[in-house]
């Protein structure tokens, strides 16, 4: 399972287990499973795909702006806005 948190200036939006997130990157989507090198991306504004374990269909979560970083404890978007 791949840690999740997303994060607004105001609070804490998710913090949760997940398969798989898609986040939209400023150099194009990218996608971030359990094991995924370490890595970070500014973002773009659009739609964060986050997807459970067994589900074929993502819960979207729009976001402006903001980075991403995937370390050893997982995946974290810092958003200026979510929604």
């Amino acid at each position: 399972m791949l840690h999740f948190e997303l994060v607004t200036p105001e609070r804490l939006v998710r913090s949760e287990d997940v398969h798989m997130v898609v986040v939209p990157g400023t150099e194009g989507d990218f996608g971030v499973l359990e094991g995924h090198a370490p890595f970070m991306s500014t973002v773009r504004d659009g739609n964060l795909e986050i997807y459970r374990t067994g589900a074929t269909t993502p819960e979207i979560i729009r976001i402006e702006g903001g980075f991403a970083e995937v370390n050893d404890r997982g995946l974290t978007v810092l958003a200026e806005r979510a929604d």
